[in-house]
């Protein structure tokens, strides 16, 4: 955990209001005014081409005729270009059918990158490490100052990718580099043994020049993710010195239409701030449970800062219930940071089971060798692959 200079704030600030926070996804079902913007693919050149024709035929009437000419037209353009830009595809988990293949990007958030594992060996040693095929295990993971330092150091990579594969769907916090490639050299080191880990990668984010970016590491054999809602939140009245990274993600199962569906919220508080970042935070989850009719399920999870304790508002919230109690969660085991949070009423995929992942302990290092890893160990939790029935759900056959 590093500390950092913050910049001075009035102490008269009310809280960030939840109307404020402008949750700017790219979410199927979002917004009507979402459908008519002209930089999304495919919608977006047929409303340019209606616009174009209208202000060239003023006088003409624009009947159903035209309009499905135009839909034709640019829906065969753009499957064109596609096409074109795509490479061959060798990794069957890199295109998913959840969501849309094409990212949708809207200029009021800097869009996520993503990277499947292509051309991966097919070994049949890919690690899973006995992760049960019914349930997910899901971590956080302040890799501190990740970056071409600690990626220069094979005894920490190696460590750091068989913590990896321990788990299903990792959220990293702290990766901290101007090189666009300790991401992909990370992912190749995961998969060397045969596993087809992808991730998504979200902009540099602080108030200072030296900026984080938030990391979702995940097992495509096991999780896909929907391209169309993922984004950094925005936070206007800058309560928070890193905006949350978040994606939707859905379990791999045989029934698609029953697998567990859920925003995940990657988070990382400022230790000088902690209340105020925390209680942020509560209107951020808030929005998030709002944020979409088709969606109840909402994980939070991070580097808080903040133990049981320290919750605040957060932690008032109805039906709110977080896993880490009476654990630490850094590595010289003196304090609890980290900590995975949802509603205990709507995420009802949740087992029970969670733990702190003892790197010292697993692999057999001394405490210097484990905090040269990471000042912070893996917070897991367990839930399974399959939607929990509620109020407005049937029972999922088995």
């Amino acid at each position: 955990m590093a500390r950092r200079k913050t910049k001075s704030r009035s102490k008269s600030r009310s809280r960030i209001p939840l109307l404020l926070w402008l949750f700017t996804l790219f979410s199927g079902g979002g917004g009507v005014g979402g459908y008519l913007n002209p930089d999304w693919p495919i919608i977006g050149p047929i409303v340019t081409s209606l616009i174009h024709w209208r202000q060239e035929n003023p006088d003409v009437a624009l009947d159903g005729n035209l309009i499905r000419q135009a839909v034709n037209d640019e829906i065969h353009n753009a499957t064109n270009a596609v096409v074109n830009q795509i490479r061959p595809n060798t990794n069957p988990y890199e295109q998913t059918s959840y969501g849309q293949n094409a990212s949708i990007q809207n200029g009021q958030v800097v869009p996520a990158q993503y990277a499947a594992a292509r051309g991966q060996n097919n070994s049949s040693q890919h690690s899973t490490n006995r992760r049960p095929i019914d349930k997910l295990l899901i971590a956080t993971f302040n890799i501190q100052v990740f970056g071409k330092s600690k990626m220069a150091k094979p005894e920490v990579v190696d460590v750091l990718a068989k913590v990896v594969r321990h788990f299903d769907l990792v959220a990293i916090q702290e990766v901290r580099a101007q090189d666009d490639n300790i991401l992909p050299d990370f992912i190749r080191a995961i998969n060397a043994d045969g596993s087809q880990y992808g991730f998504i990668i979200g902009p540099r984010i602080g108030r200072t020049s030296s900026t984080e970016q938030y990391v979702y590491v995940f097992d495509q054999t096991r999780v896909e993710y929907d391209p169309n809602a993922v984004g950094t939140m925005t936070d206007p009245s800058d309560m928070l010195h890193r905006e949350p990274f978040v994606a939707r993600f859905r379990a791999r199962t045989g029934s698609p239409q029953h697998a567990f569906t859920f925003w995940m919220v990657n988070t990382h508080t400022d230790p000088d701030e902690v209340p105020q970042e925390v209680a942020a935070l509560a209107d951020a989850f808030e929005v998030m449970q709002r944020s979409r009719k088709d969606e109840d399920d909402v994980i939070l999870l991070g580097d808080l800062n903040a133990d049981e304790t320290q919750m605040g508002r957060l932690g008032t919230i109805p039906a709110m219930g977080w896993v880490v109690r009476g654990a630490m969660t850094n590595t010289r085991k003196n304090k609890a940071y980290d900590n995975i949070l949802f509603s205990t009423t709507t995420t009802r995929e949740f087992t029970g089971r969670w733990g702190v992942f003892d790197i010292e302990k697993t692999f057999g290092l001394t405490r210097q060798q484990a905090l040269a890893v990471s000042d912070h160990l893996p917070v897991w939790a367990e839930f399974s692959v399959w939607e929990a029935p509620t109020a407005n759900r049937s029972v999922v056959p088995r």
